[in-house]
Parts: structure tokens; C-alpha cells; sequence
């Protein structure tokens, strides 16, 4: 497992939004993808925080060799 796969899940899981935005700005933003904080917030406050627990799941195995990835969109 990749160390920034896990330090992003530990982010989103443990501080949603604010991970997010803190990824976005650091080195564990993976190159050539973008967080979608926005969805982060909005989206996890309309399914009950359920959105946010997918997504930090889904940065344990996040693939930049795909085109999409939850929470993450290709600059």
C-alpha cells in the first residue's frame, strides 16, 4: 500500500472537508488530479457522512491510471 494513499485516507476520514482541502494543497495531491473538496463537503452532509467514508475508503486504493477516481477528477 502507498504511504499517500493512506496519509489521504487518514485526512478524508478523520477531517472530511478539511482534509481534502489540505491535500489539495500539499505534496499528497496525486499528480494530474484535482480533490473535488466541494463535493467532499456538499456530498457528505446530504448522505450523512456516508459520501465521505466511501471516498476516504476509495484513497486506499486510489489508481492514477484511471481516468476517474472518487473525490478526484483529472486536471
Amino acid at each position: 500500500m502507498d504511504n499517500n494513499n493512506l496519509a489521504r485516507f487518514l485526512l478524508t476520514f478523520f477531517l472530511g472537508f478539511i482534509g481534502s482541502i489540505i491535500i489539495n494543497h500539499t505534496s499528497l495531491k496525486p499528480e494530474g488530479f484535482t480533490s473535488r473538496s466541494k463535493a467532499y463537503f456538499f456530498l457528505s452532509i446530504i448522505t450523512c457522512g456516508i459520501y465521505g467514508l466511501v471516498a476516504s475508503i476509495c484513497n486506499l486504493t486510489f489508481d492514477p491510471s484511471k481516468e476517474k477516481n472518487i473525490g478526484y477528477a483529472k486536471d
